[in-house]
């Protein structure tokens, strides 16, 4: 199973809050199951200084093959590369939204999309099966009491495409941490979902979050919990819900998106990798 790897180039940018911006891509080729599910991650290949575009890995029939074919670049040419969630793909077209979260020059990332302008190009891989949550959002929503959803803005687009694939009558809880309140952002979902928003202002990432649903009164019943942001919040969020809440793992998808103090180039801690070979096993077994 080979995994898709394109040209994307910016079409359209805007600023949806002030530290968000929703690019738009038009994609040089797209498979149609893109876009068709909630939560699809890509990585996005970012130029180097004096490149106007990419320099891409090959495409190969092995799914893991491209990783190889990445680190065959030599190295002053290789891309960085960093993942994202789709927000939404237009229907009937190429055309993908992106939100980026903007934290100055930082990161090759957010640094490309502040200057970010039509016409510009990244590359894309993926989003590939191999990394799909092997419990939908819906088939787990049938099946649990209730829906928890706790997240920080690198979350937020996830969140978004999860919300809009439930049915009317779920019952969801959404605790949403952003920097300030002019970072809130209207979320879709079901008539009644209560979200919570929590302001950091200047506090450490994730500890807003850890706080309020530690404190929380929430829904009798067993939930399906999506726990998703800083890594080391996501495993005290995981950990509080299945030791102190009773929450089967099973019924616990969590992902670490970003390690604060740290970038995807440094290396794995073994905490990562540990979550790694855990989400790997229930992606087997599912």
């Amino acid at each position: 199973m080979s995994l898709p790897v394109t040209f994307v180039q910016v079409a359209e940018v805007a600023r949806i809050t002030p530290r968000t911006a929703r690019i738009t891509f038009q994609a040089e080729e797209l498979d149609a199951s893109v876009g068709a599910s909630p939560d699809q991650q890509v990585k996005l290949c970012f130029p180097r200084p004096g490149q106007d575009a990419p320099v891409l890995p090959g495409r190969t029939d092995d799914a893991m093959g491209w990783y190889q074919a990445y680190l065959a670049i030599p190295q002053a040419e290789r891309p960085w590369m960093r993942s994202f969630t789709l927000r939404r793909r237009r229907p009937g077209s190429r055309r993908l939204e992106i939100d980026f979260v903007l934290h100055g020059d930082t990161g090759p990332a957010s640094a490309w999309a502040e200057r970010a302008r039509p016409g510009d190009r990244l590359g894309m891989v993926g989003p590939s099966a191999m990394y799909a949550s092997p419990l939908s959002i819906t088939s787990a929503a049938a099946v649990a009491d209730w829906v928890l959803m706790v997240g920080d803005e690198s979350a937020l687009p996830a969140i978004c495409t999860l919300l809009e694939a439930l049915p009317e009558g779920t019952d969801i809880v959404v605790f949403a941490e952003v920097e300030d309140r002019a970072e809130e952002q209207p979320l879709p979902g079901p008539a009644g979902t209560a979200v919570r928003w929590l302001h950091r202002d200047g506090a450490a990432p994730g500890r807003r979050l850890v706080e309020a649903v530690a404190a929380a009164d929430l829904p009798a019943g067993t939930p399906f919990a999506w726990l998703a942001g800083e890594a080391s919040a996501v495993r005290t969020l995981r950990r509080h819900l299945v030791e102190e809440r009773g929450v089967p793992k099973a019924s616990v998808e969590f992902s670490g998106y970003w390690r604060h103090r740290f970038t995807q180039d440094d290396a794995p801690t073994a905490e990562d990798l540990a979550d790694a070979r855990e989400k790997s096993a229930r992606a087997e077994a599912g």
